[in-house]
């Protein structure tokens, strides 16, 4: 005979009488409940499938659930349920993924305003409502990024969002296979100019210059290659690029070392407002929600940790959800903005995140999605960077587009984690981009590449 029992029957006493299993009865859970701040979106989400996954074990066929739960009423039903089933242990388990490997992080940051929602996630208290006590560390460039976590002195970093690409291939570094678990931030970058080239504007006309980029491996560097080839520009024998950290950007354009830059926030804006430069075009007008930065993890921090990588997802993921929130941004600003985090002027800030902005030619534009977050990696995005890689002689050999996007951009897994957090995420891992009115088919790489007549392979 089964020692399973009956959890309806009227002989058995049950310990709590509510929903939860923690209250005398189900009008004292209420009386609570109603005193109670209201959960998050996604933990209630989360709890309603824990619940609903319960009944359903117990009485599987729809029929019968639905009459009993007809006769007896939903709050009845999981009071009995929670007489021997721990609902709140479940849910709480469900919550955190698991006990934490490792609760002890560091998690590196480049201080730009692409890396938002990792720094405000300190804060703000992201990290810590997730159990975790994560060090967030301050960085001065993306090399030093990528040996900091190829050395394991990080944990997990604000990564470019190339860079794990590059990692994983061993493109300027031994290999070491790294995901984008999420991308951080969209858009949010420009082309700044020294104002002596404020009737300069033509890129036609801009044979000579010299332009800084933060990084070979990064989307700066492709989208300025991109917008200068188009306009009939060879990046690689018409101009100068030179990487300079971004912390430096503003002051290299102000001693006249580059004529111009292509970089994150808020620098464009800084460089602006000490009344020296222009922003030339944003990024977004090159490629409206275009990728840029990325959470970035180790497949061995994964491997070993798989909680603390659970936890360490939602905590980034939500705070970046929460940062796309236009009313979220002042308190954001005043979080971020700090001398152990960005270290620059509130109203610099201002005017990237709310997207109202002085351009350096006498104009206030207003364009709210000028620095916008998302945390959907599309594997899409990583066929397009691969495809610019291949372009500029950065990847010689021939590739399997999608095989790699679809091994370092981890969409899947960031559905499946985005939706048990009752967040929305697309059905799909890839969809179309139009980059300068150009569209981007991410099932015909090659073709796309055969398409430009300015590039290197």
């Amino acid at each position: 005979m089964s020692a399973f029992k009956n959890p309806f029957d009227p002989t058995i006493r049950f310990k709590k009488g509510c929903s939860c299993g923690q209250h005398a009865s189900q009008s004292e859970h209420d009386a609570q409940a109603a005193s109670t701040p209201e959960p998050r979106e996604e933990e209630s989400a989360l709890n309603r499938v824990i619940e609903s996954t319960l009944v359903r074990s117990i009485f599987p066929h729809d029929e019968t659930r639905r009459n009993f739960l007809k006769a007896v009423g939903a709050g009845t039903a999981m009071a009995a349920l929670s007489s021997l089933f721990p609902l709140g242990a479940a849910q709480a388990l469900a919550a955190e993924g698991g006990p934490l490997e490792k609760k002890n992080l560091k998690v590196g940051f480049v201080p730009i305003t692409c890396a938002t929602p990792i720094i405000m996630a300190k804060p703000m208290g992201f990290y810590e409502r997730e159990g975790l006590n994560v060090d967030i560390i301050k960085t001065a460039g993306w090399a030093l990024v990528r040996d900091k976590v190829l050395n394991n002195e990080y944990d997990a970093s604000h990564m470019l969002s190339p860079m794990p690409i590059a990692a994983s291939m061993g493109l300027g570094s031994k290999t070491n296979e790294t995901f984008v678990a999420t991308i951080q931030n969209i858009n949010g970058q420009a082309i700044t100019m020294h104002i002596k080239h404020k009737d300069n504007r033509d890129p036609k006309n801009w044979k000579g210059m010299k332009f800084g980029i933060p990084f070979d491996y990064s989307m700066h560097n492709m989208l300025l290659r991109y917008y200068l080839a188009e306009h009939g520009i060879d990046p690689d024998k018409d101009v100068q690029l030179t990487i300079i950290s971004p912390p430096d950007m503003v002051a290299n354009l102000r001693a006249g070392n580059i004529d111009g830059f292509l970089g994150p926030e808020p620098f464009n804006q800084r460089a602006v407002y000490e009344g020296f430069a222009f922003i030339q075009v944003l990024s977004k007008d090159i490629w409206d929600g275009h990728p840029c930065c990325a959470f970035g993890v180790t497949e061995s921090f994964v491997k070993e940790n798989p909680n603390t990588f659970s936890a360490l997802f939602r905590a980034i993921a939500n705070a970046t959800v929460y940062a796309h929130k236009q009313e979220n941004r002042p308190a954001i600003i005043e979080a971020i903005a700090p001398a152990n985090y960005l270290n620059q002027p509130i109203p610099v800030l201002q005017q990237v995140m709310t997207g109202k902005f002085a351009d350096g030619l006498g104009n206030i534009r207003d364009v709210p999605g000028r620095a916008d977050f998302d945390p959907f990696p599309w594997q899409s995005m990583g066929v397009w960077m691969l495809t610019q890689l291949k372009r500029w002689g950065y990847i010689k050999q021939d590739i399997d587009y999608k095989q790699i996007a679809e091994q370092v951009f981890l969409a899947t897994d960031a559905r499946t984690r985005l939706r048990e957090m009752g967040l929305s995420a697309p059905d799909s891992n890839y969809e179309n981009h139009t980059i300068m009115g150009k569209v981007f088919d991410p099932s015909q790489p090659k073709a796309y590449l055969d398409s430009f007549s300015i590039r290197r392979t």
